[in-house]
């Protein structure tokens, strides 16, 4: 893994806002993506700029990278490693918790009140299978509200 500095590889000094840090990250990597600089390095340099985005990304792997730098240095004692990701077959980490996408860390029942329509797409989706059932069981608890087309459609008139 790259020891560079995290913070030096985004161009954002270490007490940055999160918000600045992933534009700073978002900015980079729309400069620096292989589809759009044709630089033979655009390939090392975005696994790069991916690698220290990844380290500070969230406020919790911040932290534990800034305890590393305390201790030493990048890679001197902890490595910070991205989760597992979880195929189909596997379980969540945490039953009834998405552990990815706009949602993540939101339950599947407090999901299924704030935005169902997310839910019932995303048990047709591939990345939700996994959570089918729980989204099923969410869904069927949750009192139905007309849906966007039904309401633009207006009272007394059916499909």
């Amino acid at each position: 893994m790259n020891d560079r500095d995290a913070y030096e590889i985004l161009h954002v000094h270490p007490k940055a806002h999160p918000g600045v840090i992933k534009a700073a990250y978002r900015f980079l990597a729309a400069l620096y993506h292989p589809d759009s600089n044709d630089e033979l390095s655009s390939d090392r340099r975005m696994a790069e700029l991916n690698a220290a985005y990844d380290r500070v990304r969230t406020a919790d792997r911040r932290q534990l990278y800034d305890n590393e730098l305390k201790r030493g240095g990048p890679g001197a004692s902890v490595v910070v490693a991205p989760p597992p990701r979880a195929s189909a077959q596997t379980q969540a980490a945490t039953p009834g918790v998405l552990d990815f996408g706009r949602y993540q860390g939101w339950t599947i029942a407090d999901l299924a009140r704030q935005d169902p329509d997310y839910l019932r797409w995303l048990s047709r989706h591939s990345s939700g299978v996994r959570f089918r059932h729980a989204i099923e069981a969410a869904l069927a608890k949750t009192p139905t509200e007309p849906s966007m087309s039904d309401r633009l459609r207006g009272p007394g008139k059916s499909r």
